[in-house]
């Protein structure tokens, strides 16, 4: 049985001292054993996550990392880095880095491959616009980012890595996939991942689907067997996120 899990991604949002608050909030309502519960932060508000989440059951992660170890790469943050500061999860490959900084499926594998290398775990998104979606290539395209993402990842750093399916048109637009739409991408996803890897693997990886997931919509996705918890962005900065973790309650 996959553990379900809810990850919030802050994205440009709170400085340290509105991070404090909103984790003051926040933390009395995301408890639940059946859920992994992640706070996705700014890199400034990684030190103030990790002292406040201290021995509760909320784990961070960071939104973004750069490929290689060190070097001349003026404003990046690198694996070790992270992973030195307490973080234990990244977010790779979002479609607002694919779109504003230029990241590539190339990209997001080198990522993956110095995620693991650092003991980081990756959620490695991917997701197709509207205009794919009404050409019918959604499929497709899904299949040659999951696989261009997974070169050289071996079976056993496959399964610990996440999957966020989150369909562009459904990002911070209010609209959200109907649960049959999210169920049958992330399906795919997991055949993907089987064909790659075998059945061992797929039934083993976590794929969760991001898109304007709210407190209403989450426990109708969540209950769908191939989707496995969401990647929230609006509702994790507010009180919904509770009820996002607390679907099942």
């Amino acid at each position: 049985m996959r553990k379900i899990i809810a990850a919030g991604n802050w994205k440009m949002n709170k400085t340290p001292q509105e991070a404090e608050a909103l984790i003051t909030e926040l933390l009395p309502l995301v408890n639940n054993d059946d859920v992994d519960v992640i706070f996705c932060v700014p890199f400034i508000d990684i030190p103030v996550a990790i002292e406040m989440l201290k021995g509760s059951n909320v784990s961070v992660g960071a939104q973004n990392m750069h490929f290689e170890d060190k070097g001349a790469f003026t404003g990046e943050i690198s694996a070790k880095m992270l992973y030195e500061c307490g973080v234990e999860y990244v977010i790779i490959g979002h479609s607002e880095r694919r779109q504003y900084f230029a990241e590539t499926d190339e990209t997001v594998n080198r990522k993956i491959l110095q995620a693991f290398a650092n003991e980081l775990i990756p959620i490695v998104c991917c997701g197709e616009t509207l205009e794919q979606r009404e050409e019918g290539i959604t499929l497709d395209w899904i299949k040659g980012q999951i696989t261009n993402a997974f070169v050289n990842v071996s079976a056993e750093q496959a399964k610990e890595t996440i999957i966020a399916y989150e369909p562009i048109w459904a990002i911070g637009t209010g609209k959200v996939a109907t649960k049959e739409q999210a169920e049958e991408v992330c399906k795919f996803i997991r055949e993907t991942i089987a064909g790659l890897y075998g059945q061992e693997v797929a039934e083993e990886i976590r794929i969760l689907y991001g898109g304007s997931v709210s407190g209403d919509s989450a426990p109708e996705l969540f209950a769908m067997e191939d989707i496995d918890g969401g990647l929230v962005g609006g509702a994790a900065l507010k009180a919904d996120f509770g009820r996002i973790v607390n679907y099942n309650k």
